[in-house]
């Protein structure tokens, strides 16, 4: 799987999970991709895209 958005190169960005008491712990918030079929250069082709993109309708599904 994809670890990037096709459209706005939006990827994993890692940091702290910091707990009530202060402790921190290495943690990665991950892009919400889902594999569409979307029309590229008059071809259909399976990519993964944020959801943010599809919603916000960059990108012409297939």
């Amino acid at each position: 799987m994809a670890k990037e958005c096709f459209v706005c190169k939006k990827t994993v960005v890692s940091g702290n999970q910091v707990s009530h008491s202060n402790k921190h712990n290495k943690r990665v918030w991950k892009p919400n991709l889902q594999r569409v079929k979307v029309v590229i250069e008059g071809t259909p082709q399976r990519i993964s895209v944020c959801t943010r993109c599809l919603r916000s309708g960059k990108v012409e599904r297939a």
